[in-house]
């Protein structure tokens, strides 16, 4: 039950985005498109995966004075394999993100489950915190991706479904924080009714 906990919990009771509002960075900066979104999202849900994976078995061999740098060169080291698997199999979606996947390595979410969740809980419940929380964040990406893409383009994953054209402003920046607001605020009222 509580492994379940811990993979649920990333969707809407702890949101990255959503609820914690952290990792506003990609999330305002590669949510043109529902693709870039999940992209973004899978990449770094992955690196969560992962890093919790190798810190939660390495969490007793780590002095605390390193701690941290060690998590970061952990975190970079998935974060680099991200960026070459991208590179190479995934070269528009690579572009695409440009500087926002080394980014990752910096991540408050990333760095967060680390140090706060990864470093004092068993392999089997970081990987799930890790998988929850990449998860949910992927989902608010998708899901701000896809608004404005619609919104904006009339398309939706690159399809496009109205011709003309659509409401700019939800491709630019103040789209981003327009969008994000609203959902923020769609997402409040939602747990507050449940």
């Amino acid at each position: 039950m509580n492994q379940v906990a811990n993979f649920t919990k990333g969707f809407l009771k702890e949101n990255p985005v959503f609820i914690l509002l952290l990792g506003m960075c990609p999330t305002l900066g590669v949510t043109t498109s529902a693709i870039n979104g999940l992209g973004m999202g899978l990449a770094t849900t992955f690196v969560l995966v992962m890093s919790n994976l190798v810190i939660s078995l390495v969490k007793n061999v780590i002095p605390d004075k390193v701690r941290i740098p060690t998590f970061i060169v952990i975190i970079a080291s998935f974060v680099t394999i991200v960026d070459l698997f991208m590179a190479g199999f995934a070269p528009a979606l690579h572009e695409q993100l440009g500087i926002f996947i080394p980014l990752i390595v910096v991540n408050c979410i990333v760095l967060g489950r680390a140090e706060a969740f990864a470093s004092r809980n068993t392999v089997l419940s970081s990987i799930n915190d890790g998988l929850g929380m990449g998860l949910g964040f992927a989902f608010a990406l998708t899901l701000l991706g896809a608004v404005r893409e619609i919104l904006g383009n009339g398309s939706f994953f690159g399809y496009r479904f109205i011709t003309g054209d659509g409401i700019l402003v939800f491709i630019l920046a103040p789209g981003a924080f327009i969008t994000l607001g609203f959902l923020i605020a769609f997402i409040n009222t939602l747990r507050k009714t449940t």
